[in-house]
């Protein structure tokens, strides 16, 4: 979910909190 989550959510702000997350 997580994988997808960055897919669908990577142009939202969301994507930098789970990128920080993963990262």
């Amino acid at each position: 979910q997580l994988r997808f989550a960055i897919r669908e959510g990577g142009r939202t702000v969301g994507a930098g909190v789970v990128t920080k997350i993963l990262a």
